[in-house]
C-alpha cells in the first residue's frame, strides 16, 4: 500500500488549516512507516486529496481511470465558505455544487468531525463518509519546549500585560469584527491576532474594521509554528470566536499547550468539548467580554488539564492509526459509485 499525498498548489493553502492537515497527515504517515510520495508521476494505490482547485478534481478523474482510489479530504463546507471572503454569500450555492463534484468523484470522504460528516450527509453525495480528526503533533505542541517570554519581549508586552491572542483568516466567519469589538471594550487588555489573508480577498467592511482597529490590538500576520507555540505559551488567554468550522486546529494547537481558552458556543464543539469542564464557551460579545474577565480575574476555574485531555485524544499517532484503517478500508472495495 503506497499513498499519493496530494500536495499540488499547497504554496496556495500552507498558510491556513489545510496546508496545517497536510503536515499533520505526512507526520502521521511517518509514525505509521505508510509509504507516501508527493509525486504523482509515482506509483501508488491510493490518492489523497485535500484541496478543491480544479487541478485537484482533474487528478482525482485522472486517478480513477487508472484504477487508483480516491480519498478527498473534504476540510470545506458550504456551511463554512460563507462569510468568509469577497462575493462568498453570493456565490455559496454555487460552491456547494463544485464540492459536490470535487468529493462526489472519491471512493472515500474524510472530514474531520461529526458535525462536518452531517452536513456534508445533507449533499446527497450517496458516498461513505468517515470522521477523522486533523490531529494534533503533541511532540511539537509541548509547552516545556516554548519561550513564552521570546513572544512577549518581540510583541513589546510586558510580564504584567494580560495578553489576549486569537489565530485564523481575515474574514467574517473566523470572528474578527467580535475580536476587534472585545478590545474596544476592554482597552486595559492587550490583543493579538495572527493570521493572513490576500490582501484582494478581504471583504472592504473587515479590511476597514482592522485600518481603524483599537490601539491595543496587533496584527502581526502569518508566523511559522514556532514562534505561534510561543505566543500561546506566553499569552494568558486564547480566544476562538468563530461562528463556523469543520474542526479548527488552532484550538488543539491551543488546548495542547494548556493555554486558558474561550471558544465560540457553536453545533460543531456540542459533541467533543463541555462548557465549564473541557473549555469555557460564550454565545456572543457580551457573554465574551463577561468571561474573559471572569478567567483573566481568576473567578473561573483553571480548565487547561481538562482541554490537554481532549488534545491528546486526537494525538498524530492515533490519527495515523485511523488514517490506515481507512486507506486499509478503500482498498477493499470492488466497486466505485
Amino acid at each position: 500500500m503506497k499513498i499519493l499525498l496530494h500536495t499540488g498548489k499547497y504554496n496556495e493553502v500552507k498558510k491556513s488549516g489545510v496546508g496545517k492537515a497536510i503536515v499533520h497527515q505526512k507526520k502521521a504517515l511517518e509514525l505509521m512507516n505508510i509509504p507516501y510520495t508527493t509525486d504523482p508521476n509515482d506509483d501508488f494505490d491510493i490518492v489523497h486529496i485535500n484541496t478543491i482547485f480544479p487541478e485537484s478534481l482533474l487528478l482525482a478523474k485522472r486517478c480513477k481511470k487508472k484504477g487508483k482510489k480516491v480519498i478527498f479530504h473534504a476540510h470545506s463546507t458550504e456551511e463554512d465558505f460563507r462569510n468568509s471572503f469577497k462575493l462568498s454569500n453570493k456565490v455559496s450555492p454555487l460552491f456547494r455544487q463544485w464540492l459536490r463534484s470535487c468529493y462526489g468523484s472519491a471512493d472515500l470522504l474524510i472530514t474531520p468531525t461529526e458535525y462536518s460528516k452531517r452536513l456534508l450527509e445533507n449533499y446527497n453525495l450517496d458516498k461513505e463518509i468517515i470522521a477523522i480528526s486533523n490531529g494534533i503533533d503533541l511532540d511539537f505542541f509541548d509547552r516545556n519546549k516554548c519561550n513564552p517570554a521570546k513572544f512577549r519581549e518581540k510583541y513589546g508586552f510586558s510580564s504584567s500585560d494580560k495578553v489576549i491572542m486569537a489565530v485564523g483568516l481575515y474574514i467574517e466567519r473566523k470572528g474578527i469584527l467580535e475580536f476587534l469589538e472585545l478590545a474596544r471594550r476592554m482597552p486595559e487588555y492587550k490583543f493579538i491576532w495572527f493570521g493572513y489573508t490576500k490582501p484582494s480577498l478581504i471583504p472592504e467592511n473587515i479590511s476597514r474594521a482592522i485600518k481603524n482597529r483599537p490601539s491595543n490590538v496587533q496584527f502581526p500576520g502569518y508566523v511559522e509554528s514556532g514562534e505561534l507555540k510561543d505566543a500561546y505559551a506566553g499569552c494568558d488567554l486564547y480566544i476562538f470566536p468563530t461562528k463556523e468550522e469543520t474542526e479548527g486546529i488552532v484550538l488543539l494547537e491551543a488546548l495542547a499547550l494548556k493555554t486558558k481558552t474561550l471558544i465560540s458556543d457553536i453545533p460543531i464543539f456540542d459533541d467533543w468539548l463541555k462548557d465549564g469542564v473541557d473549555v469555557y464557551k460564550a454565545v456572543d460579545v457580551d457573554d465574551f467580554e463577561k468571561k474573559i474577565k471572569g478567567i483573566l480575574k481568576g473567578k473561573l476555574p483553571d480548565l487547561t488539564d481538562q482541554g490537554y485531555k481532549i488534545a491528546k485524544d486526537r494525538d498524530i499517532k492515533r490519527i495515523g492509526m485511523k488514517l490506515k484503517k481507512a486507506y486499509e478500508r478503500v482498498l477493499e472495495k470492488d466497486t466505485v459509485k
